[in-house]
């Protein structure tokens, strides 16, 4: 996602899209206690919103976060402080060091990479146990972004999407690799716990 897009969506003044960011934030911080993990590694941090609210919610973990943006890395180090590790990477660089993260995060990242069926084993060999994951919940998200007249000449989908998933297609996508432990109702998102299953 353009940093642009992910300030916005962050940072919103509309009530109501701040209510579901809070409550994406609220359910990604509850599944995240639940695995209980002593790291965690977000794939596509961003400008480091998801590790800033775990943090506020006290999250103890090791953090660390990984994204090709400059301007996001900038963004999320000035965020994050001393409290995360921060880096331009890509993840796949990561996974040929044999680094390993007790949870390892990628939430509305693979919706904007292409064969986002290669990502998962590279997550799957970061992810020491568990990963948390999210695309947005197609044809909803579409239909939200067409009633408040964005991106109305694609019909509501945002030109970044390049995968687009329902939520029955997203869970069997993900079941295919993984143990899926938890898929709490996040609309307009799919959010995932899952395990290794090795």
């Amino acid at each position: 996602m353009s940093a642009h897009g992910n300030k916005q969506k962050h940072e919103s003044r509309n009530p109501v899209q701040r209510a579901l960011i809070a409550h994406f934030k609220r359910h990604a911080l509850r599944l995240t206690r639940r695995t209980g993990p002593r790291s965690i590694l977000d794939v596509g941090c961003g400008e480091g919103y998801m590790l800033e609210a775990l943090v506020r919610g006290g999250v103890t973990a090791e953090l660390r976060g990984v994204d090709l943006s400059a301007a996001a890395v900038d963004d999320a180090r000035r965020r994050l402080g001393a409290r995360a590790t921060i880096e331009r990477r890509d993840a796949r660089e990561l996974a040929e060091l044999g680094e390993t993260f007790e949870l390892v995060m990628m939430l509305e990242v693979l919706e904007h990479i292409p064969e986002p069926a290669r990502m998962l084993p590279v997550l799957e060999r970061l992810a020491a146990r568990h990963l948390l994951l999210s695309v947005p919940w197609e044809p909803f998200f579409r239909g939200l972004n067409l009633l408040r007249g964005k991106h109305v000449r694609a019909l509501g989908n945002d030109p970044e999407h390049i995968n687009h998933w329902g939520r029955r297609g997203f869970l069997d996508f993900v079941g295919a690799r993984f143990r899926v432990l938890e898929a709490p109702c996040v609309f307009p998102w799919v959010m995932v716990l899952c395990e290794r299953t090795g």
